[in-house]
């Protein structure tokens, strides 16, 4: 491998030196809207949602020096790779104080949290998460199969899997997703893309439990996926989809129970 030379850290310097100075404008303009948004006036919520649409813009920075780095200096920046990563995260969590975080409980207890953006369209909310989902996208492909943060992903995947969910309006998807609504398109993608977003959540974290814990929690969360995806078919009329996943669900549920005997014989034989 070529070393580096200082021609090339100056060429480096100088291509990043655009993006570096607009991570920092990013950043101020986070510090003045939490400055707002911590008011709590009407206008709060969607503060919020402008900061997690702010915090993709700033993650998006972050990886473009990280591709700046690799391409001059032939390797990855991790600091900009890790800032990219918490400014995700910043995303995710504004998102979830705008419409919960819960993964699976009824429209009902969050609903107040929906209408406080209404004036956001169906439209506008789909293009935020498709902006949200793509930036995940790409700085998991930035760190690269064998990153150490390969299971970090499982838990930022199935947060994103519920602001996705839980920022639509469920009241109001069969008038949005009607052919002949403004909103029909972007309703019936959200829609699709939710349900393909719980289903992995949930294989990713059987998964993370299957090769890297073995810890219960992240089996139980799996199956708290399935069952808000199983939620959503139902509030559907989906029928044969939502049997499919009640079976699933049996399924998965057995298996915990199952391990969970396993491991309590197994710690009465080492004591």
């Amino acid at each position: 491998m070529a070393k580096t030379t200082e021609v090339d850290r100056q060429m480096y310097h100088e291509k990043a030196k655009i993006y570096v100075a607009m991570t920092k404008a990013l950043l101020d303009t986070e510090k003045k809207l939490l400055v707002e948004a911590k008011k709590n006036t009407p206008q709060a919520p969607l503060q919020k949602l402008t900061l997690a649409d702010e915090m993709l813009n700033l993650s998006s920075y972050y990886m473009a020096i990280n591709g700046i780095s690799q391409s001059v200096l032939k390797n990855k920046n991790e600091e900009a790779l890790n800032d990219a990563r918490k400014s995700l995260y910043k995303a995710v969590i504004y998102l979830e104080e705008v419409v919960s975080n819960s993964i699976d409980a009824p429209y009902s207890d969050y609903e107040a949290k929906v209408l406080a953006i209404d004036s956001f369209d169906p439209n506008q909310k789909y293009n935020l998460i498709r902006k949200m989902g793509l930036a995940i996208d790409l700085l998991e492909h930035a760190y690269g199969d064998n990153s150490k943060w390969r299971w970090t992903f499982v838990e930022i995947e199935g947060r994103f899997a519920t602001v996705a969910k839980n920022i639509i309006d469920l009241k109001n998807i069969y008038t949005n997703a009607s052919p002949q609504s403004p909103y029909y398109d972007s309703s019936v993608y959200h829609l699709r893309l939710i349900k393909k977003l719980l289903t992995q959540a949930a294989d990713r974290y059987r998964e993370k439990y299957e090769l890297s814990t073995s810890q219960t929690l992240d089996f139980k969360t799996g199956i708290n996926y399935l069952s808000a995806l199983r939620r959503l078919h139902i509030i559907l009329a989906e029928s044969e989809e939502s049997e499919a996943i009640k079976k699933k669900l049996a399924i998965w549920s057995q298996k915990l129970e199952t391990d969970l005997k396993k491991q309590e014989e197994a710690k009465k034989r080492n004591k």
